[in-house]
């Protein structure tokens, strides 16, 4: 205002002093409670209503991240008064606000673009995801749900998963299960859809585009729809089981409770089924970029078929696919579905609500939506989250894609 920008002014003005009415009436009880998670227990008979620690904590978050904002605003609103004051000193003229908004509709325009999907991205992604990860520090589940009050505890939960006997044993079965099925599902899907790729390069192969699009069929359908599919298949009365009977063999219980090998085996197999079309369409885009004159040079060396593989087209993909295979790797350690439509809802005696080829979060899921043990899936989706990020960054660091960008330039 001092520097006559009056409209601009009472903008700011006027979005500070709304944020700090919010504070003032409701914001600064919400951040109290964001601290206590309530201190009056409801009592339906007594008519008392009582605190609900669960509201508390999510308008807690809120109330955070409109302090947050408020911040910015003040910071943004110092930070343009100091440009227009350093304006005025070296005797440019200042802009009017007419000039400066349309900026907004010129080179400021992408601000002008994010505005709502940084909101979107505030009200529907932050304040979920800081809901969920500060779930995992509080005993909310089980007995303890509205109206009883929650309250916070730590790292208590996590201790649970490692030290106590209810559901340390289930963890660590699971979670060795989960690498090994990250790992080799990953690889599997990978080479087999580089295989492919490869195979239809082949001058001998005829039909090509028959070929390409049969596997895209399998990736068309939707993947649940696969899945019931081949539970079907592999059940007692399945296609499987009664040309077995009709050899003269025995039934075969692929998916029952003590059928642990081959539910996994079937498991991986099933993923494959539905992630190899993906890989291979990626993988041949990817190879139709090759240098060929790098082969036609290692031909004339002498090197064999394998040894072009291993030294050109592996480090090639590796360097073009790594960040895909990444994400690979994330979704299947995540692959809820498999086993949920597979072989969901079984619970074996020598795991806590789990089956042995339920990966985390399988059991995730029967923790806290089947038996309300909310804190405990909070904190083992933290668990998964360090354990993916981890791997993931570690191995992309090491990659080629990361430390030798500039070789297939």
């Amino acid at each position: 205002m001092c520097y006559g920008r009056p409209v601009k002014g009472i903008m700011l003005f006027l979005a500070q002093v709304s944020i700090l009415i919010y504070f003032i009436t409701r914001g600064w009880r919400d951040i109290q409670g964001f601290f206590t998670l309530g201190t009056t227990k409801g009592d339906a008979w007594l008519g008392i209503e009582g605190d609900n620690s669960v509201v508390m904590l999510l308008m807690g978050i809120f109330a955070w991240i409109i302090l947050a904002v408020f911040i910015a605003l003040y910071r943004v609103n110092l930070k343009d008064v100091y440009q227009m004051q350093k304006r005025k000193e070296q005797g440019k003229r200042l802009l009017t606000f007419k000039e400066e908004a349309a900026q907004f509709l010129d080179k400021k325009f992408y601000m002008t673009v994010l505005v709502l999907p940084v909101i979107g991205v505030c009200i529907f992604n932050i304040l979920p995801i800081l809901f969920m990860i500060l779930i995992a520090f509080t005993n909310y589940g089980g007995a303890v749900v509205p109206p009883e009050l929650v309250d916070w505890v730590g790292f208590e939960n996590f201790k649970k998963l490692v030290t106590l006997s209810q559901f340390a044993p289930t963890f660590f079965k699971i979670l060795g299960w989960n690498l090994v099925w990250a790992v080799i599902s990953t690889a599997l899907n990978y080479f087999a859809g580089l295989g492919l790729a490869l195979l239809l390069e082949k001058e001998c192969v005829k039909g090509k585009a028959f070929w390409r699009a049969f596997p895209v069929l399998a990736y068309a359908i939707p993947g649940f729809i696969t899945l019931m599919a081949f539970k079907f298949m592999f059940s007692y009365g399945g296609p499987v089981n009664q040309m077995i009977v009709a050899n003269g063999g025995t039934a075969i219980g692929f998916l029952d409770l003590d059928a642990k090998w081959s539910a996994r085996l079937i498991g991986l197999l099933v993923n494959c089924w539905i992630s190899v079309p993906s890989i291979m369409l990626l993988a041949t885009g990817n190879l139709a970029n090759r240098d060929m004159s790098l082969y036609e040079a290692a031909r004339i060396d002498g090197a064999s078929r394998w040894k072009q593989f291993e030294k050109l087209t592996m480090p090639f993909m590796l360097f073009s696919t790594m960040p895909v295979l990444l994400g690979q790797f994330t979704g299947n350690f995540n692959n809820f579905g498999i086993f949920y439509f597979l072989r969901g809802g079984l619970y074996l005696d020598d795991y806590f609500l789990a089956s042995d080829t339920d990966l985390l979060i399988n059991w995730l899921y029967n923790l806290s939506i089947d038996n309300n043990y909310y804190c405990i899936g909070a904190a083992i989706s933290l668990v998964i989250f360090l354990i993916t990020s981890v791997i993931s960054l570690a191995v992309y660091i090491k990659s080629p894609s990361y430390r030798e960008e500039d070789t297939f330039q």
